[in-house]
Parts: structure tokens; C-alpha cells; sequence
């Protein structure tokens, strides 16, 4: 091989050296690497020319240039002239040295290769480095790096330099001002020190074994000296790693006195550097919070509090006066700490701590004043660790249980849900509990606090700071006053004159009586205050014991069973009254029950923050005065009550009024007295004197107080004995109240129509059995009136309502009677008054002026104001008892009934139902009269049978009921007429409360039977046009049951209905664009359906007619029509005919300004395809579409020919395209078909080739046809012969596109052996032969297509049709008139699959001639056309076999085939496998052909390199003969357009170059060569640079 060869490619890949692509960059070195090895002098040399010649070179270049010289030389040092090796030091020391700035890339690169070098040569390196390492000069950092590096690499060749080295380095260490020349120097230290120590390690190994440690002890030192005190305090870390490193490296070589006198510095200088580090250990301190899931932690503290303990023995006074210092700290965690030492202290030193107790017990009140929860937590713990120790006894004591208390009572921190974000607060509840726990465990475990809690214990019971403790604090008394009482302890008796601090027995029943009241506040006081109250009978009365003991445990054992939601508040309220009041009757004092009301009154103010308390205090009070006897100490509670009471809350206003009501049971008249003293008092004066503006009560205050006082007057005649009151009412009561009626304040509005309301009541009690003319009756009412309208209609917080409509109820039957206005007045008031109210269940939010109702109280307001409103309306039908007396009421009640509110619907029906039965009952006629609104109430009411809420259905069924029986009465029927229909609905109604929609509709169906027997004609059309509204209800359960009812009655009644058919059909399109509802969609479809059985003309033309594309609505009453197979088979057969004849599009004009054509859709037809496509979609159209299947099936396939490419038509109307794929709506048509046929394998086989998709377009049509008959041939045989006989006709067909339709479904078809079965093959057969010459070239292709696939359909009638067949195809591969050569590929294809069961004679005259004509085709930028004509080319390798000619032809394209085994197209490179395997006998190499057959299998992957490396092996030895021609035929592979084979051509010509003996060369043009892989070193592909590297790598 020509140098001049070797140095153009050498250049050529230092050029490519830094390529963008890595792994070119790593093949570009392995190449320069192997050309290297193979001529080291002459690769370095053109490395090292390169570099001179390019001084500018970039850096990056350079480097990969250094690193190669390098890698050669490391790999070839022994063949490397002594004149290079010293070029190369002297290039590398330049390289390292040109630059003074540090560049490490380049740098480091040149002094790699002196390290190399320097392995063998390291005198002359050493010459070359020391010029740079001059005494008095700073060298460059490179130099001193590569001492230090080839101190490693070569020890014994460096360690006899290095005490020379240090020498001359020694100064230049004071000199280096830069930390990465201190760096490098430290980092060099390290390195010689090493080395030393290696070769002093292996002296029998050293070519100078008298070296000693003592040769460099006094450099190192001195060197040490430097870095020690110098460098190794640094700021820079790396740089004190570095100087830390070769100081303990230096320490070694140091002679031992000198090493000892520095030990004392630099132990403490390298603990230093610890500091400058993160601390690594935990050292944990007695203040730091102990993490307990680190047992290292715990352990510590553990040790630390050990230590207190020891010192507390040695110092006990200086420690504890140390310690309580520590509690005055301000760090909070200081505080925290020194209490858990005090804790410890007290816990573990006892005997010591004995004398500091009082000392201890005064420091602690600093801490028990701290506002932190977390010094809190650490108090309670030395408080606990104080009572074990006898602290609490002592003077002091007592504080402390206070604190205790104190936080038993804290309020929660966060509310209900939330939780601390910081891991370490302490939160009120975790600190309540805490002492909780410690109240508890003080009362249980320390035996000697006995008799400092009882009965101290007692006074926490009664202030309400406390009243959160109350539960563990009755729970401690229960403990200790058991315990005393079963011991018979003297101290159990609590004598109250002693102990002055204790409430008194009246103030403690008191108490916990209203405790008990609110059983489950104050975290469940109610249990704990009863059992504590039966614990302290006898200390609270003696009388008391044996009633509490009989009456306490009923009610405890009712708490138990219940909850906060289930309790009966009023009723338990009522059970503690009536305990009250028997407790006061057995003991039997007036001066005790007089000293309790006065006791009881003076503790309300304690109550002040809760109002329901005191509330039910003051119930108490009105139940403890009722028995007292002294009327002078009633008067003055009552006065005290009425003075002190705050009048400006609701809740306190109510219990004052309790409260005086009860004492009016016993004291009427004084009662009655002292209100009316009160009314007059100064209370509701206004001082006029600018003087006493201070006590002026101003106007809203006085507002309060009067309602108070009415409220008052209400619960007096309420409570007041019956006998007494009736006189007392208009003189004492109702003239009080009245001057008050005309008020505008919202309080006194209130007030007054609650005591309206009690009094009414009252009065409607004593009424039953004494006479009453009541004269006030109209005033109140109209009063009352004004107060419901003012009420807001949302909502129901008040008992508004329903105390004026519970009066009214009482007042109606008094005289005088109401007038028609005044009545129709109130009904409206009243019925839109109560229908409007939210549901009973929605909880209002609260206001400033009412508490919301709890649910108990909400639901029987409810039920009260919807009973009250029943009533009224029954009063008002009894005026008017006639259908439009009926429809007056009915008006105010129609619109709630399809409300989308349950409750609302409820209240409506349920009213309706009670004033219908009223309405029957009543009923009397008297002559014939029409009941002109019964359709249009029957179909309002009908479809609430099927309502969700069941109250709602029954009401409805009894609606119902009661209106057939009206309209009866109304015919003449008698009253105890009994009619066998109308009363069978009453037996339906059992079935309503089934909550099945099936049975629910079925009883609409049976009800509309009755219903339809029992309607007048002329009821009929409003019944069913209110059905139709009903079919949008509110709710989905009445819109099913309106069709259910609407269709029964059509069924029934629908045949007189027929000029209002097209009007129905648009009222239900209407409708069904509201219906969500599928079952109501479903059931407006068999609307249609009993329609269409009735006037199948009219609804088809209504349809077809309507504008496309068809809303969905449309869609449903097409598909609908589809359920019952009789219409369905009519309106098939009618469409299909019309389908036939009519034509598929016309040609428009695409516009004006542009030329051409375009296919627009005629309307009917698509139309009449929409509507079949929806009438199939209902799977009741199975029976009709599988008998038409054949018809069906073959006018669908023809209608999607005629529809693909084709734009829809404009709609008449909005003169818009109409937006529909002409062509999907065949398509979907004919894929529900064969569901409806349920073709299942087929539609299964068509879903995973995605065949829908392509049948639809215009430019996958075909294949989407062929994918269509594949799947009927292979799953769809016996259906087959019929189709085609549907189809043929269609070959004929004026329409180009129907005629490609059919030819490529039968082209499939000859692709299957089934055809031949079905005796199917000549019909086919003659029909493509017929096709060959039809003037379009798509079927032309189709038809040469069909003729090869019998091929593989019924290869055994190949030869039956050879000539036929050969004559197609030749034709075919010279077709003109073929764009885009498809006909030809078609030709080549069918010709390959024919080749393989032709006869030879058929064949072999033809052989040469096909192989010419396919020779042009395999570069072919056609990937189908390149792999048709190489598998082609295979197949006719069986006709040729033995002929030179042929082999001869096969060597021709044998580099073609070669290389187009990387070809990018799968589907070649296994074209190329079969062609090669198939030809391999001919190419005339044993080898050759034995390798082609081995390794070109088409499922084995091919190592592509491997192979061409062999063949070229057995080229070279078989053929060299031909060498010249395959490089020229490879190397014009060099420009092929596919970048792989391109590549596949450098890789041949490399393993060529690479197996070439050098007698063989001169058969190669080399230069060519050269020239061509230099080109492709620049291919934009980086994979085409990697291989012309590689290639180039074999230039040796």
C-alpha cells in the first residue's frame, strides 16, 4: 500500500479528531490508535507536524491529538526511535509549559505523556522538566504536578532525583502565594513522601539500596515546618485536606526528636479542624429535648440527671440554690430543664431535699406563673413528684392543688380537626388531660391527700372558671366521699358553718341539678354531677337520702343510654324539674326552700355566659317558688328576678317567662300583681334629665324589657290553673299585651305572637268545656297576618308560623266567621308561607338576633305548621265545595307539586291528597255538572305514583282515587256507589311502597288502564299534552312514569288521534332535547313506534325529511323504529329500493374563481343511509337485517364506494355544508350490520386492523376493502356466494369508484382457498380478466393484484391459468399509464407469488428477459418497489439454475444485494435474505453459498460486520479475478441515498482493505478508495463517519 495513502488517511482523522459525535470522536482514535500501533514512528511523527503546523489549533483538538501520542507511546515505547522519543518530550514539555495560565484539559494531556514516556526514558525527561524547575523561580504548575505524578508511576527511577528536587523546592515553598500552587506543591509533598516510603520499603528490589530515611529528614522537616504553620490553617477546605494529607505522609520521614517536639502542636491543630466541620456527635445537655426514639439521646440525659443526683450528695445547697436560680432564667428552654432536675432531685435524693421542702415549695410559684404550656407540663410533673414526697400538706399546699385544677379546666387549643404544626407544643388539651390524669392519680394513689381534697375539693365546684373541670373533679369527690361514707369516716359530714369557703348544700344542688341539665357539656358533666349529688345527699339535706337513692339511679342509667342527638332535651329537663320538686316536697322546709330560691337568685349572675343554663336555672327558681308559702318572699324573688334578668337575649327573656309562669301555678294572683307593679315601674321610663344619661335605659333596652313581660303574661295563662284563668284574659292579660301590637321591634314581634299563641291555646283548652265568646278574634287576626307576611319565605327559625296558623286553627270555630276576601287572603299568605320553607333537615345559619332551632324542635314545628295549614284549607273548601271552588285552592298548591325539591313535592301532595278526601267526603250533587279540570289534574298527578319519596307516591294514588270517585259523583253515581276499577287502585297502592321501578311502572300502566276506561273523550288531549310536560320533570322517576302512562293510553286510545300525529312527533323531538333519562328516551322511542305501527307513511317521510345531520333526537325515533321486526323488515326493503336507483352525488363546481369538480352527496340518500344506520343500531332489528343480510350487506359495501371522497350536501335551510363524513355513515352502517348478522370473528378481526378508519377515506379505501374481504373469507364463507352474486352487477357500474369497490373486495377474496370451495374461483377469475382492460388504473392494479392472489388463494389452479396469468403480468410491468408504478410493483408481486407453483416450461424462454427488466428497480427510492423486484429476482433463481448467463447476472447485483442488507426498510433486508439464500447455489463459492444459506435466516439477526469480514475472506480467495469490480461497484455505493448503506459500503471496503494480501492490490484503485472514505469521514451521518473511521483503521 502507497505511504502517501497511509498519511492521507492519518491526516484525514486528525482533521476528524474532534467530530460533534462522540462515538466517531472514540472510532476516529481507535483507527489513528491502530494505525499507530502498526507504524508508531511515522503516526507520531504526523501527530506531532500536525500540531506544529496548526499552532491555533483549539484546545479540544489538541488534546485528543496529546492523549493519541500518548496512547501510542504507552502501548509502543520499545519500537519508538530514540530521536521521536526525544521530539516527542520536547513537543509535550511545550505543549505543558506554553501557556502560564493553568488550562488542565491541554495541560494535563502533555504531561500524561511525559509520565509515559518517563517509564522507560526518565533521564531524559528528567533533563527536559529540571531546565523548567530552576532555583529562585516559581515553576509552572504542570511541572511540579508531573514530578509528582512520575514519583508515582516510576519510583525507582524518581527517588534519586527527589533529594535534589526537594532541595531546589525547598525556597520556592515561601514563594507560592496562590492556593492552587500551595496546593500542588502539598499535593507533590505527598507524593515524594510516598514514593520514599515504597522505596525504602523495597531497598532489596532499589538499583540504590544505601538510601536512607535520614537523606531527606532535614528537607521534610524544613518543608514541614511550612505547611504546618503556614498553609494548614487555610480558608480554602480542599487545600487544608491536601496540607492534613502530606503532613501525615511528611510525619513519617521525620527524624523521631524532632517529631515528638511537634506532637504537643499538632494534635490540638488537627482537633481544630475538627471545629471548622459540623459537629458529628450528638453531645446532648440536660436543657435539650429528649428525642426518644434515639436511644443514644435518652441515655445521655439519663447519665446527665445521674450527675445532678451525685452532686446533690457532695453539695446539696449549693446545687439546689443553683437550680433554683436556673427557674428565674428567661430562656424558656433553661426553665424546662432545671424543673426536670428539681423533679429528679425530689424523686431520687429524699432525705436530702427533707429540709429544703419549704424552700422548694416557695420557688416553685415563679414557675406556676410561667405562660408557656411547655414549662407547665415540666410543674405538673414536679407537682406529681411533690405529693408522693408529703409537699401538699404542708403551708402552701394548697396552691398547688389549685394549679392542678386550675388546668383540668383550660379551654381546647385548636378546634376539632386541627392539629399543632409544631411536634413539640405542648396544647391545652394535652395539658388538661395531663392533670386530669394527676387529679386523679392524687385522689387514688396518695392515700395521706384524703383530707386535704375533701371537702376541699368542693369549692372549685361552683366558680365558672372551673366548670371545665367539673367532670374529674366529681369524679375525685366520688372517690373520696365513697370511700369515707363506706369507712363511716366522721369526716364525710361537712359541717358548712366550719368550713366557711365551701358553697352552701342549697348552692351545690343548685349547681349540679343544672350540670345535670346539659349532661353532655363541660366534656359530659351531667353523669359525674348526679352521682356526686346522691354521694352528698345527706351533707345537702337529710331528708334527701332515701328519694336520691330511689330517684337519682333512673335517670343515671337514661344518660348512659343515650347521646347528645338522642336525648329529649325538654323531657329530661321535665324529669329534673319533677326531681326538684319532690326533693322540696319531701323535706318539708319553708325556711330552707326559701333560703334556696333566695340563694338560686343570687347565683344567676354566675350564669352570665350561659344563657341555656340559666335558662333552665330559672325554671328551677319558678318550680322552687311554687312551693314556697311565704308570698311576701315570692314577690320579692320575683321582683329581684324581673330587676336583675338581661332582657336584651332571647334565652334569658324565655327562662325568666318560664320561671314566673310556674310560680303562677301557685301564686296566680300574686303573680298577676306583681307583673302588672312591674309594668308600671320605672324599668319602662325614659328619664328626660340631661343629668342621668348614664342610667338612661335606652329604647331598644325598654323594647326587651316589655318583651319580657309579654312573654310573661303568655306563660302565665299557659301555666295558670284552668279554672281561673278564662276570666283573667281580657281584663288582666290580653289588655297588658294589646297597647304593644302595633310595635315595629323584631324581639316584641316575637314575644307577642308566642304569648298569642299560648294564650290561644289556653283558650281553645278551657273552650271545650266552658262556653267563650272570644271579641278580640278579627283584631288578633289580622295582626297575626301582618306577622307571618313579615316573616322571611326561606326560612323557618321561629315558630312564627306555626303559632298564627295554630291560633287560627283555634280561633276559626269562634265567632264571627271570616269573609270570602279575608279568607282567600290568608290561604295565600299561608300555603306559599309554609310550601317555600326549606326542608326540615336544612340548618339555617345563625343570626345575631335567633339561635337556630336543634333538629327535635325543627321537626315538630314542622309538623305542626303543616297540620295547621290542612286545617285552614279544609275551611276554606267548605265554603266552596265545587271544581272551581276546587280550583281556587288547587291553583296556590299546582306549581309545588313537580318542585325540584323533595320536602316541597311532599308537602304538596300530601295537602292535595287530604283536601281531595276532604273534597269527596263532602261532596253533595245536587244536578250534573261538568268536572272540567280532571285531565289536567290527572296528569299533573299521575306521574307522582313513581315518585322517589314514597309519601309522595301514596299521596298521589290517593289523589287519584279520590278524582275518579269526584268525576263518578259528577256523572250521577250515588254516594255508596262502589266502582270494581276505581277501587283496584287501591289495591295498586300496596304496591307503591316497593320502591322497584319495575313494579312501580307496571302499577302506572295498570293505574292508566283505569284511568282510560274512566275518561271522558274530551279529557283525553289535555291528559296527554300535560303527559308530555310531565316527561321533563324534576325528577327522573315521574318522567319515566309520565311515558309509561302517555304510552298505555296511546296503546288504549290512540287510534282517534291521528291528524295530531305530526304535531306529537314534534312536540316529543321537543321534549327528548331535555330528557336525560335513558329509560324516558327509551319509552319516547316506543312512542314513536306505536306511531309509526299506526301511520308508518307519515312518520317515515316526517324523518327522512328532517335536516341533516340528525340531531341525536332524530337519531333515537329512527332507531327506535328498529324494535319491532315487522315495521323494521318494511321500512329496510323501502330504503334499499330507493338506494338502488337513486344517484349516489353529482359533480358541482368547486367555485367560480377555481376550475375542477367535486362530488357533493344527493340529500335523500344519505339521509335514507342515516336512518338506516340508526334504525339498525336497535338490536330488536336483528331478525329483518340477518334475513336481508346478503341485499344489505352488498348495497351498503356499494354505497360506501359511491361515498368515499364525497363532501355532504348544504342544508336548504341555513345554506351551510352539512357537517357530516358521507362515507363514516356508510361505513357505520355496515359495521352494525354485522353485529346485527353477529359476525363476531369478523367485526373482531376488522376492530384490530383498524379496517373502519381506513375504509372511510378516500386514500385508504382499498385497503380498507381488502381488509373487509379478508375477514369475510376467513370467518364469513358460507355467506360468501350470495354477496358476490349481489355484487358482480356492480363491475358494470357507470361509477368508477363502485367498480374499485368491488374489484378490490374480490381481489381479497382470491387471496383465500375458500373461493375454490365455494366453486366461486372461475366467476372471480373471469371478472379480473374482464377488469384488466378497464379504463381506470386503480382496477386495472386491483385486477393484476386478484390474478396474483391466486397464488396463494388456490395455488394448485396456477398452471390451469399460466398463460393467462403471465401475459397480466408482463403487461402489467411495462404498464404506461401508471403513475405511481403501482401497477407495475402489483405486476412484479403477483409475478413473484405465481413464480413459486409455474411449471419451468412455462417459464424459462422468459428467465433473462424478466431479470433485465427488474435489474433497474433495485434502487428504486420505492422501499415496496426495491423489495418486490429483489424478491422477485429470488424467485426466478429456481428457472435459472445451471446457466452461466445467469450466473453471470446474479454477480452483477451481488454488491447490491450485499449492501442492501442494512437497507432501512425491514421488509428489503428480508427480500435480500431470501433472494441471497435462494441464489446462493448459482454464485459458484461452496463457501460462499454454505454462508448465505447459514446466516441469512430470516428470523436470525445478523452480525452485519462478522459477515462482510468473512465474505470478502472468500471473495478474495474465490474470485480475485473480480475484485476490481465488486470495489469499483462498492465504492459507487459511497453516494447512495440511505446513510446505512453507505455506511455498509465502508465497512466492505475496510474488511476488504483489512483481508487483502499484498499481492492483491494491485488490483484496487487505492486512490479511489482513499479519496471516497476521506469523503465520507465528512458525511453529515454520524454512523457513515464511525465506519469510514474504522475502515481507515485497516490502512496498514
Amino acid at each position: 500500500m502507497d505511504e502517501t495513502d497511509v498519511e492521507q488517511v492519518t491526516l484525514a482523522l486528525l482533521d476528524a479528531a474532534t467530530d460533534k459525535d462522540s462515538e466517531v470522536q472514540e472510532q476516529v482514535r481507535k483507527s489513528m490508535l491502530t494505525l499507530g500501533k502498526q507504524q508508531p514512528d511515522r503516526v507520531l511523527a504526523m501527530c506531532q507536524d500536525y500540531l506544529l503546523k496548526h499552532p491555533k489549533l483549539v484546545v479540544s483538538h489538541r488534546v485528543v491529538i496529546l492523549q493519541t501520542i500518548e496512547l501510542i507511546v504507552g502501548c509502543r515505547i520499545e519500537e519508538i526511535s530514540s530521536p521521536r522519543i526525544k521530539s516527542i518530550i520536547s513537543l509535550a514539555s511545550d505543549e505543558m509549559t506554553r501557556s502560564k495560565e493553568v488550562i488542565p484539559d491541554w495541560q494535563q494531556a502533555a504531561s500524561n505523556i511525559l509520565v509515559a514516556v518517563g517509564n522507560k526514558y526518565i533521564n531524559d525527561i528528567m533533563e527536559e522538566i529540571l531546565c523548567k524547575f530552576q532555583p529562585g523561580l516559581l515553576p509552572h504548575f504542570f511541572v511540579v504536578q508531573t514530578l509528582a505524578n512520575l514519583s508515582d508511576s516510576n519510583v525507582y527511577g524518581m527517588v534519586p532525583f527527589l533529594n535534589a528536587i526537594l532541595g531546589t523546592m525547598l525556597p520556592m515553598l515561601s514563594m507560592a502565594k496562590q492556593d492552587n500552587m500551595k496546593w500542588v506543591f502539598s499535593s507533590a509533598l505527598c507524593h515524594f513522601s510516598n514514593s520514599i516510603l515504597e522505596y525504602l520499603a523495597n531497598l532489596d528490589k532499589a538499583p540504590d539500596p544505601t538510601v536512607r530515611k535520614d537523606t531527606f529528614s532535614s528537607e521534610i522537616f524544613a518543608a514541614f515546618d511550612i505547611l504546618f504553620s503556614n498553609w494548614l490553617q487555610s480558608r480554602e477546605s480542599k487545600l487544608r485536606l491536601t496540607v492534613a494529607e502530606a503532613v501525615g505522609s511528611m510525619c513519617h520521614l521525620m527524624a523521631s526528636d524532632k517529631l515528638e517536639e511537634q506532637i504537643p502542636k499538632l494534635i490540638p491543630a488537627i482537633l481544630s479542624l475538627y471545629k471548622k466541620n459540623n459537629e458529628h456527635y450528638v453531645i446532648s445537655k440536660v436543657c435539650a429535648p429528649v428525642e426518644y426514639s434515639n436511644p443514644p439521646t435518652v441515655k445521655n440525659h439519663n447519665e446527665v440527671l445521674r450527675c445532678f443526683s451525685l452532686l446533690a450528695n457532695s453539695f446539696p445547697d449549693r446545687l439546689v440554690m443553683f437550680v433554683l436560680q436556673k427557674l428565674e432564667n428567661s430562656n424558656e428552654r433553661n426553665r424546662m430543664g432545671s424543673l426536670v432536675v428539681l423533679r429528679h432531685l425530689i424523686n431520687s435524693t429524699t432525705s436530702t431535699m427533707e429540709s429544703k421542702k419549704l424552700l422548694i415549695l416557695a420557688s416553685i410559684r415563679q414557675p406556676m406563673a410561667d405562660q408557656s404550656n411547655k414549662v407547665k407540663k415540666r410543674v405538673v410533673q414536679v407537682i406529681s413528684a411533690m405529693a408522693h414526697h408529703g409537699y401538699l400538706e404542708l403551708e402552701g399546699g394548697e396552691l398547688l392543688v389549685r394549679f392542678i385544677v386550675q388546668h383540668c379546666a383550660l379551654p381546647d387549643t385548636y378546634g376539632r380537626g386541627h392539629r399543632p404544626t409544631d411536634p413539640e407544643e405542648v396544647t391545652n388539651e394535652a395539658l388538661r388531660s395531663m392533670c386530669d390524669n394527676t387529679l386523679h392519680l392524687l385522689t387514688t394513689t396518695v392515700g395521706r391527700l384524703a383530707d386535704v381534697l375533701w371537702p376541699k375539693l368542693l369549692y372549685y365546684l361552683t366558680p365558672s372558671q372551673y366548670s371545665n373541670a367539673t367532670t374529674p373533679l366529681c369524679k375525685s369527690l366520688i372517690v373520696l366521699g365513697s370511700k369515707k361514707k363506706i369507712n363511716q369516716e366522721s369526716s364525710f359530714n361537712i359541717d358548712f358553718t366550719q368550713e366557711v369557703n365551701l358553697p352552701s348544700p342549697q348552692i351545690l344542688l343548685v349547681r349540679l341539678l343544672v350540670n345535670a341539665a346539659f349532661p353532655f357539656s363541660s366534656r359530659g358533666h351531667g353523669a359525674p354531677s348526679l352521682s356526686l349529688l346522691q354521694i352528698l345527699s345527706i351533707n345537702i339535706h337529710p331528708k334527701t337520702e332515701t328519694l336520691w337513692e330511689k330517684d337519682i339511679p333512673p335517670l343515671l342509667s337514661t344518660l348512659e343510654e343515650s347521646t347528645t342527638e338522642s336525648l329529649d332535651k325538654k323531657q329530661w329537663e321535665e324529669k329534673l324539674l319533677k326531681l326538684l320538686s319532690k326533693t322540696l316536697a319531701t323535706i318539708d322546709d319553708d325556711k330552707w326552700v326559701c333560703q334556696l330560691a333566695a340563694e338560686a337568685t343570687r347565683y344567676l349572675s354566675t350564669y352570665n355566659n350561659a344563657l341555656e343554663e340559666k335558662s333552665f336555672l330559672y325554671r328551677c327558681l319558678g318550680a322552687t317558688l311554687q312551693q314556697c308559702f311565704n308570698k311576701e318572699l315570692v314577690k320579692k324573688q320575683l321582683q329581684e328576678i324581673l330587676l336583675a334578668a338581661r332582657h336584651h337575649d332571647a334565652v334569658e327573656r324565655e327562662g325568666v317567662a318560664m320561671g314566673v309562669g310556674l310560680c303562677a301555678n301557685s301564686h296566680l294572683e300574686g303573680t298577676l300583681a306583681k307583673l302588672e307593679e312591674f309594668g308600671k315601674s320605672d324599668a319602662f321610663k325614659k328619664s328626660p334629665s340631661i343629668f342621668n344619661i348614664l342610667k338612661e335605659r335606652n329604647d331598644v333596652e325598654v323594647e326587651k324589657v316589655k318583651s319580657t313581660l309579654i312573654l310573661c303574661y303568655g306563660q302565665v295563662a299557659l301555666n295558670a290553673p284552668r279554672e281561673k284563668i278564662l276570666t283573667r284574659i281580657d281584663q288582666d292579660i290580653l289588655r297588658c299585651i294589646s297597647k304593644h301590637f302595633n310595635t315595629k321591634d323584631l324581639t316584641m314581634k316575637l314575644s307577642l305572637i308566642q304569648s298569642v299563641g299560648l294564650i290561644a291555646k289556653a283558650i281553645s283548652e278551657c273552650v271545650k268545656k266552658q262556653g267563650y265568646v272570644f271579641s278580640r278574634k278579627q283584631e288578633l287576626i289580622t295582626v297575626m297576618l301582618d306577622f307571618i307576611k313579615a316573616e322571611p319565605a326561606d326560612l323557618l327559625r321561629t315558630p312564627v308560623r306555626h303559632l298564627v296558623m295554630t291560633t287560627f286553627a283555634n280561633l276559626m270555630p269562634l265567632d264571627p266567621a271570616l269573609s270570602e276576601n279575608e279568607s282567600f287572603d290568608l290561604l295565600k299568605v299561608c300555603v306559599n308561607g309554609v310550601f317555600s320553607l326549606p326542608s326540615e333537615t336544612h340548618t339555617p345559619e345563625k343570626t345575631k338576633e335567633e339561635e337556630t332551632l336543634d333538629p327535635t324542635q325543627r321537626k315538630a314545628l314542622y309538623k305542626d305548621t303543616l297540620a295547621a295549614l290542612q286545617e285552614l284549607l279544609k275551611s276554606v273548601l267548605v265554603k266552596d265545595p265545587t271544581p272551581d271552588g276546587l280550583q281556587s285552592v288547587f291553583k296556590h298548591i299546582e306549581s309545588w307539586l313537580s318542585s325540584g325539591q323533595d320536602h316541597e313535592r311532599e308537602r304538596a301532595v300530601t295537602v292535595t291528597a287530604h283536601m281531595l278526601a276532604f273534597y269527596l267526603d263532602t261532596l253533595t250533587v245536587k244536578n250534573m255538572v261538568s268536572f272540567h279540570n280532571l285531565g289536567a289534574l290527572l296528569g299533573r298527578l299521575s306521574p307522582r305514583c313513581s315518585d322517589p319519596r314514597p309519601a309522595v307516591r301514596t299521596a298521589a294514588m290517593d289523589c287519584i282515587h279520590s278524582l275518579l270517585y269526584i268525576q263518578l259523583r259528577y256523572e250521577g253515581f250515588s254516594l255508596d256507589y262502589k266502582d270494581d276499577g276505581v277501587d283496584s287502585l287501591l289495591l295498586l297502592k300496596g304496591r307503591l311502597d316497593n320502591p322497584d321501578p319495575s313494579v312501580l311502572y307496571k302499577t302506572c300502566s295498570d293505574l292508566t288502564k283505569v284511568m282510560s276506561k274512566r275518561l271522558p273523550q274530551e279529557q283525553l288531549t289535555p291528559l296527554v299534552f300535560m303527559l308530555f310536560e310531565g316527561l321533563v320533570d324534576s325528577q327522573p322517576n315521574c318522567c319515566r312514569a309520565s311515558s309509561v302512562i302517555l304510552n298505555t293510553l296511546l296503546k288504549n286510545r290512540g287510534g282517534g288521534l291521528q291528524e295530531l300525529v305530526p304535531e306529537m312527533l314534534e312536540a316529543l323531538h321537543v321534549r327528548l332535547q331535555n330528557i336525560t333519562e335513558e329509560q324516558v328516551r327509551v319509552a319516547v322511542g316506543q312512542t314513536v313506534l306505536i306511531l309509526a305501527s299506526q301511520h308508518l307513511q307519515a312518520v317515515i317521510n316526517a324523518l327522512v325529511n328532517k335536516p341533516l345531520p340528525y340531531d341525536s333526537w332524530t337519531g333515537e325515533m329512527w332507531m327506535a323504529l328498529g324494535a319491532d321486526p315487522l315495521v323494521a323488515s318494511q321500512i329496510l326493503g323501502m330504503l334499499m329500493e330507493k338506494l338502488l336507483i337513486m344517484a349516489p352525488y353529482v359533480d358541482q363546481r368547486e367555485s367560480m374563481m377555481r376550475g375542477g369538480t367535486k362530488k357533493v352527496a344527493t340529500s335523500q340518500p344519505l339521509a335514507m343511509t342515516c336512518g338506516l344506520k340508526e334504525l339498525l343500531l336497535n338490536g330488536q332489528s336483528q331478525e329483518p337485517a340477518v334475513g336481508m343480510f346478503p341485499q344489505l350487506f352488498s348495497c351498503l359495501t356499494v354505497r360506501l364506494g359511491a361515498s368515499v371522497g364525497v363532501s355532504a350536501p348544504k342544508d336548504h335551510n341555513t345554506k351551510q355544508t352539512a357537517s357530516v363524513h358521507v362515507a363514516g355513515v356508510a361505513a357505520d352502517a355496515l359495521r352494525i350490520l354485522l353485529a346485527r348478522a353477529q359476525l363476531d370473528e369478523v367485526m373482531k378481526r376488522l376492530d384490530e386492523d383498524k379496517a373502519w378508519d381506513a375504509i372511510k377515506e378516500l386514500n385508504t379505501h382499498i385497503t380498507g376493502v381488502t381488509l373487509l374481504a379478508r375477514a369475510m373469507a376467513k370467518h364469513a364463507g358460507p355467506r360468501l356466494p350470495s354477496i358476490v352474486e349481489c355484487l358482480c352487477p356492480s363491475l358494470n357500474n357507470i361509477y368508477e369508484c363502485q367498480r374499485i369497490t368491488v374489484t378490490a373486495f374480490f381481489s381479497e377474496l382470491l387471496n383465500h382457498h375458500v373461493v375454490t370451495e365455494l366453486m366461486l374461483i372461475d366467476v372471480l377469475m373471469n371478472n379480473m380478466m374482464e377488469r384488466i382492460s378497464d379504463p381506470c388504473c386503480t382496477v386495472r392494479m386491483l385486477a393484476v393484484r386478484g390474478l396474483g392472489n391466486i397464488a396463494v388463494g388456490s395455488p394448485e389452479k396456477v398452471n390451469k391459468y399460466a398463460k393467462e396469468l403471465l401475459a397480466a403480468m408482463s403487461s402489467g410491468m411495462e404498464e404506461r399509464d401508471d403513475p405511481g408504478k403501482l401497477i407495475t410493483l402489483e405486476a412484479m408481486s403477483g409475478l413473484s407469488k405465481v413464480l413459486v407453483y409455474l411449471d419451468k416450461k412455462n417459464v424459462q424462454l422468459l428467465v433473462v428477459y424478466i431479470f433485465m427488466k427488474i435489474k433497474p428497480f433495485l434502487e428504486s427510492e420505492n422501499d415496496d418497489i426495491r423489495c418486490a423486484s429483489i424478491h422477485l429476482m429470488g424467485n426466478l433463481s429456481k428457472f435459472g439454475s445451471g446457466e452461466q448467463v445467469f450466473k453471470d447476472q446474479i454477480h452483477n447485483v451481488l454488491v447490491s444485494l450485499l449492501l442492501h442488507l442494512v437497507d432501512p426498510n425491514p421488509r428489503v433486508v428480508k427480500a435480500c435474505k431470501f433472494s441471497m439464500r435462494v441464489c446462493a447455489p448459482v454464485v459458484g463459492s461452496e463457501q460462499i453459498t454454505a454462508m448465505f444459506q447459514n446466516h441469512l435466516h430470516d428470523e436470525k439477526s445478523l452480525h452485519y460486520g462478522e459477515f462482510i469480514n468473512d465474505l470478502t475472506k472468500y471473495l478474495i480467495q474465490d474470485f480475485p479475478g473480480m475484485l476490481n469490480f465488486y470495489h469499483i461497484s462498492v465504492i459507487q455505493f459511497f453516494k447512495s441515498t440511505w446513510a446505512e448503506v453507505r455506511a455498509g459500503a465502508a465497512m466492505f471496503i475496510g474488511f476488504l482493505l483489512g483481508n487483502l494480501q499484498e499481492e492483491h492490490f494491485s488490483h484496487l484503485n487505492m486512490g479511489t478508495i482513499t479519496k471516497g472514505l476521506v469523503m465520507l469521514l465528512q458525511d453529515p451521518d454520524p454512523v457513515v463517519r464511525v465506519k469510514a473511521a474504522e475502515a481507515m483503521g485497516r490502512f496498514h
